[in-house]
């Protein structure tokens, strides 16, 4: 369905599991984009932007290579040392915190990053937009001290939800991951974690599933499912308690009582990646996104070459109210036209004639099928305009 609506693109020369973003896919992309960075502004986070590889010795020290190895990309030599290509944003976003001297009264720090990363998936496992191998995941790290990680937790839990509805997913499966054979830290910092989100579940009242053994290397998560159109469920955001980054790095902040001690840290994406989330919003609409998230809002569609003129007028006032609109100039049939722009799920086509342009309007179609007949220019513009807001 991607495909068909010109939304993306996989090709052999590039590689498997590596997405061509068409414009009408770049489009939506920048629209739950544009949503994502203005709530978080909103949620209180800050964004940064981070290299696509590091060094060597950052991955040692993070404990991917040990332990995340088989998932990454083989080194690159640069002047005499291995480079890799990240398959993580966190050592990055760790990397900005010890950039300066933290005080108590700096936590929650909470820095999120739309950030590129790539990761070997098995050939095999490859599919669409829902498994790749290189994808921009909407990533945030929450630094903070011990009395803070519960209201945190929360904190994500509210906006996971509150954005995802706005995607008009309002049914979710709630899992609470746990401690895998292969981890660092201890079997007391474990308990500890997972104590940590069970609590924050159960005071929310969740229900949840237990995953045995589907953490993190460094700590237990929380995974949301959420249920699309026709009942299937898709895993996209996760919330993990990391104790151990913050040993490894060496992090530090100072205490009200002057001394210093070690923040714990909250990883966490609510999309997962976008290419995911966009190959879930595809099934879960069928392609017929909202006119808020709609690639092409409006079609003009007019009747002959003598109506083009009035469709350019058209076109310029629905550009100007920032309504995405193109006009199919095609020498072809109206009802060919119009059919097309249906199945293109395109949710308003506009037919122009001489009845419309002297009337100053335009022939309404919906994509449904049902015709509007002739409504006024600038009545269709408060009309789209009122349904191009997220929600």
């Amino acid at each position: 369905l991607g495909r068909e609506l010109d939304l993306f693109s996989v090709h052999e020369e590039t590689g498997p599991g590596l997405i061509i973003w068409h414009p009408k896919g770049a489009r939506v992309r920048g629209l739950f984009e544009d949503l994502w960075r203005r709530e978080h502004y909103r949620w209180g986070y800050d964004l940064i932007y981070t290299p696509h590889i590091g060094r060597s010795t950052l991955w040692e020290t993070s404990g991917h290579l040990e332990n995340f190895k088989d998932n990454m990309f083989a080194a690159m030599d640069m002047d005499g040392q291995d480079y890799y290509l990240k398959p993580m944003n966190c050592p990055f976003h760790v990397m900005y915190y010890r950039n300066g001297l933290r005080s108590y009264r700096d936590l929650p720090m909470r820095i999120g990053e739309l950030g590129s990363v790539y990761r070997y998936e098995r050939g095999g496992t490859l599919h669409g937009m829902l498994r790749v191998r290189g994808m921009t995941q909407d990533d945030a790290h929450i630094f903070c001290r011990p009395d803070q990680v519960v209201d945190e937790i929360n904190g994500v839990l509210d906006m996971t939800f509150h954005l995802l509805r706005m995607f008009d997913f309002t049914e979710f499966q709630v899992m609470l991951a746990t401690k895998p054979d292969k981890a660092v830290g201890s079997d007391e910092e474990w308990d500890l974690a997972i104590d940590s989100l069970r609590s924050t579940l159960e005071q929310r009242g969740l229900d949840y599933g237990v995953d045995e053994g589907g953490g993190a290397f460094y700590g237990p998560k929380i995974d949301i499912h959420i249920k699309d159109a026709i009942g299937r469920m898709w895993q996209c955001t996760t919330v993990q308690f990391d104790f151990n980054l913050p040993r490894r790095f060496g992090l530090k902040y100072i205490g009200d009582d002057g001394q210093e001690h070690m923040p714990y840290m909250v990883h966490r994406v609510l999309f997962g990646s976008l290419e995911r989330f966009m190959g879930v919003l595809i099934e879960h609409f069928g392609g017929a996104f909202p006119t808020w998230l709609a690639p092409v809002q409006a079609l003009i569609i007019p009747i002959s070459d003598r109506h083009l003129e009035y469709a350019e007028q058209v076109r310029t006032k629905l550009l100007t109210a920032d309504i995405r609109v193109e006009t199919d100039a095609r020498s072809e049939r109206m009802g060919f036209k119009i059919r097309e722009a249906q199945l293109q799920k395109v949710p308003y086509m506009l037919v122009v004639g001489d009845r419309e342009a002297d009337a100053g309007a335009v022939g309404v179609r919906l994509r449904s099928g049902e015709d509007l007949g002739a409504i006024p220019v600038d009545e269709l513009v408060e009309r789209i305009t009122s349904e191009s807001v997220p929600g």
